[in-house]
C-alpha cells in the first residue's frame, strides 16, 4: 500500500508517518518501480503501535525503548514495567501540577464578583501584579501545562 493508504488505515497524518521514519520508528518502506514508498501490514501494526503509546503520552525515546522489546520478545519485561512505572510517575507529578494550576485558578476568579466595570476587575487586576510562584503554587506562567514530561 501507498503511504495515503498507511494514513487512512491508521488514522495517522502522511507527514507524521514520514517524521517516524526519520526517528527511526517505522522501518524504511521497499519502493515501488516509480520510487513511491510501499508500506505492508508490518507498517499498520507498528505505526498503530507507536499511535496508542503516543496517545498514553511517551516520548519518542520511551517509544524506541518499547519497540526494542517488542522486537526482541525473548527479552524480559521487567523493563518494560519499569519503563511504565517511571512514565505513570511523569502522569502523577503533571496531575499535582494541574491541580495547583486549578486552585490558583480558582483563587483568581475568587477576586472578582462580575458585576463591575472591567477597570475595577479584581482579576484583571490580580494577573497585572508580579507573579510568585511560590505563594501560589502554580507552575511559572510561560504557557499551559505540557506533557507529563514537561519541566
Amino acid at each position: 500500500m501507498k503511504i495515503g493508504e498507511l494514513a487512512r488505515r491508521t488514522s495517522c497524518q502522511v507527514e507524521t508517518i514520514r517524521y517516524y521514519e526519520r526517528e527511526g520508528l517505522l522501518p524504511e518502506p521497499a519502493r515501488s518501480a516509480g520510487n513511491y514508498r510501499l508500506y505492508g501490514m508490518m507498517h499498520v501494526e507498528r505505526l498503530t503501535f507507536i499511535r496508542h503509546c503516543r496517545a498514553l503520552d511517551m516520548t519518542l525515546g520511551e517509544i524506541r525503548r518499547l519497540l526494542l522489546h517488542r522486537d526482541h520478545p525473548e527479552r524480559d519485561c521487567a523493563e518494560v514495567n519499569d519503563l511504565v512505572d517511571e512514565h505513570i510517575g511523569h502522569v502523577e507529578t503533571r496531575l499535582a501540577q494541574l491541580n495547583s494550576l486549578r486552585d490558583a485558578l480558582i483563587e483568581l476568579r475568587a477576586r472578582c464578583r462580575g458585576d463591575d466595570e472591567t477597570g475595577a476587575c479584581g482579576i484583571l487586576r490580580e494577573l497585572a501584579q508580579p507573579a510568585d510562584e511560590e505563594e501560589t503554587g502554580a507552575p511559572p506562567a510561560v504557557g499551559h501545562i505540557g506533557g507529563a514530561h514537561s519541566h
